[in-house]
């Protein structure tokens, strides 16, 4: 038997709608506020909490080499029937601690993590720091975006401050480049986002 991710709590039993709320909006919208700090070469790119593949999709089509780390196994089967027609390779992994990544040694150019940080509670947070620092290359970039606001029913958020994923991150060798925040892209009142981009410093 599965042991339960407390992190992907009330994820599963709604993917499909999850999904649908999801793709109705576009990779650029989401990130429109950091887009201009993505590699434009073909690069290797880690989508962490990928869900329904939006974002993991959006990179795809631009000719980057993505993968994509979903453990909810109902969204994961959503991304990949959303697009199978895109060369995203799938892996059912979590943090904080994704030891497969890990023990292959594969390292990325950029890291997205996007809504999952929140969802780590503070010991979680600083091992999955750790994690993600050992899998980008130098001058790497992780770029986050985390959730205020009231939690839903099933759920477990943690209220995350962008200046407190910044301290966290130095502590790794990650470099706070770019902070900012944006509404709710869906519209909700009472969500706001903060967006976060790291950079691994030159050794």
């Amino acid at each position: 038997m599965t042991t339960p991710i407390a992190s992907a709590a009330g994820y599963g039993t709604h993917a499909a709608a999850l999904s649908e709320q999801y793709e109705s909006l576009t990779f650029a919208r989401v990130h429109r506020g950091v887009l201009h700090l993505f590699p434009t070469r073909p690069s290797d790119v880690l989508d962490i909490g990928a869900g329904s593949g939006r974002d993991a999709a959006a990179l795809a089509q631009i000719g980057h080499r993505v993968v994509a780390v979903e453990p909810t196994a109902e969204l994961r089967s959503e991304g990949q029937r959303r697009h199978a027609f895109l060369p995203i390779e799938w892996i059912d992994e979590h943090l904080p601690s994704l030891e497969t990544l890990r023990r292959s040694q594969r390292r990325f150019d950029l890291i997205l993590l996007t809504a999952v940080w929140m969802h780590l509670d503070e010991t979680e947070r600083s091992t999955a720091m750790g994690t993600i620092a050992a899998l980008l290359r130098e001058c790497g970039l992780v770029s986050m975006s985390l959730r205020h606001g009231p939690v839903p029913p099933g759920r477990r958020m943690f209220d995350v401050s962008a200046e407190e994923t910044i301290e966290l991150g130095a502590r790794f060798g990650l470099r706070g480049i770019h902070q900012s925040a944006q509404d709710d892209a869906q519209g909700r009142p009472d969500i706001r986002w903060s967006f976060v981009v790291l950079q691994r410093t030159r050794t």
